[in-house]
């Protein structure tokens, strides 16, 4: 039976992924009242890493999560290499880590709870979100809810062109990602290497043994890949012998960004953009996306036009930057003409070379300067 009474909330989450139940944290300490809901039954199965730069370490550490995360790994340097030059590029920082590897289904279990405590998360809800936008009211678990905005972080496999406009771009790449055992010590060093085929990055994972690292392979081609002779091939001299550990899992890799039809619609994260993972920064985007609203809403009120139409000036600059940047980056080492090399050596041998230059790299990577 349907109560009479409704319930009220300023927000309402749809999609209780990583990026969406921070956003409802976020919200929350901000005084919101907030919903998530999720057509899933929020099993996580789920073993990948996460490469957190430090301003998203500064964002988890205000929201009083960091410290509960047992397994945490460091990166101290990012070295980079490619089939074109012959040296190799350090990134660096002194003062601190490159960034920090977390397990994601760790993060996400300590935020999941505290938002079932709270009662304010619902599984297995399948709702219209086109009639959600038109009366901002739904029935859940017999409480009538109205609401007054929608925020959609429902992943980068949305498509609903009723609500979104959804441009992809650079289709048909495939990444593979895995975890392998080593007999040297890892020291908490990151590797980017741009092979032929397609970008190689291996990370050190949470483990005490400091032997356990995880890769991420990206191929434009579907093939059988050999990824003992490919890793080991290129990770014998500073990991020892290889040992892969567990399944290798994939995944299609398709970048894309998308506006909503109506104005009134929030989109973060994967919902709003995916770039290609040659970067790292797919997360820690999102976590852009939840800090330029969250902040923006002490200057606007939900009910202001302007708080969403500076969110997306904001947001769409900045995904715009990375999706061209990662998909031209990832372009220029696919393409083996001469042309593509000489820019390659010379956007190399610029940041090997110019210290500045260098520098601005590792402080964006790390999140401390941004690109907008």
């Amino acid at each position: 039976m349907i109560k009479n009474k409704i319930h009220k909330y300023d927000f309402l989450i749809v999609g209780a992924g990583m990026i969406g139940c921070l956003t409802a944290l976020s919200l929350l300490k901000k005084k919101y009242k907030v919903l998530v809901i999720d057509k899933g039954n929020l099993s996580i199965d789920d073993s990948r890493t996460l490469a957190v730069n430090a301003k998203s370490r500064d964002f988890l550490k205000n929201l009083n999560l960091w410290n509960e995360l047992k397994q945490t790994q460091p990166i101290k340097n990012i070295f980079i290499k490619d089939y074109i030059n012959s040296e190799e590029l350090i990134f660096e920082n002194k003062e601190e880590h490159m960034g920090t590897v977390v397990y994601n289904k760790d993060l996400l279990k300590k935020v999941r709870k505290i938002l079932l405590d709270r009662k304010c998360l619902y599984k297995n809800i399948d709702i219209s979100l086109e009639e959600f936008l038109q009366s901002k009211k739904v029935i859940i678990s017999n409480k009538q809810i109205e609401f007054k905005k929608i925020i959609l972080t429902a992943g980068k496999f949305f498509n609903n062109d009723l609500i979104i406009d959804k441009k992809t771009f650079d289709e048909g790449h495939i990444s593979y990602v895995g975890f392998f055992n080593h007999t040297k010590n890892h020291q908490n060093n990151a590797y980017e290497i741009f092979t032929s085929k397609g970008p190689l990055a291996v990370l050190p994972a949470p483990n005490k043994s400091q032997k356990y690292s995880t890769f991420i392979y990206s191929s434009k081609i579907n093939r059988n890949i050999n990824f003992h002779s490919l890793i080991s091939n290129y990770f014998n001299n500073t990991h020892g012998k290889i040992v892969l550990n567990g399944n290798i899992n994939s995944f299609t890799i398709t970048p894309h960004i998308s506006s909503p039809i109506k104005n009134d619609l929030l989109l973060l994260g994967d919902t709003l953009r995916s770039i290609h993972p040659v970067a790292g920064q797919g997360w820690n985007l999102g976590v852009k996306d939840i800090t330029t609203f969250v902040n923006l809403l002490d200057q606007y009120s939900i009910d202001d036009p302007n708080l969403y139409k500076f969110y997306y000036a904001r947001r769409r600059v900045d995904s715009f930057a990375y999706l061209s940047f990662t998909s031209l980056l990832n372009s220029f080492y696919e393409n083996e003409n001469n042309l593509n090399k000489f820019f390659i050596k010379f956007g190399f041998q610029s940041l090997l070379n110019i210290s500045f230059l260098r520098n601005i790299f590792i402080k964006q990577a790390m999140g401390r300067i941004s690109l907008v």
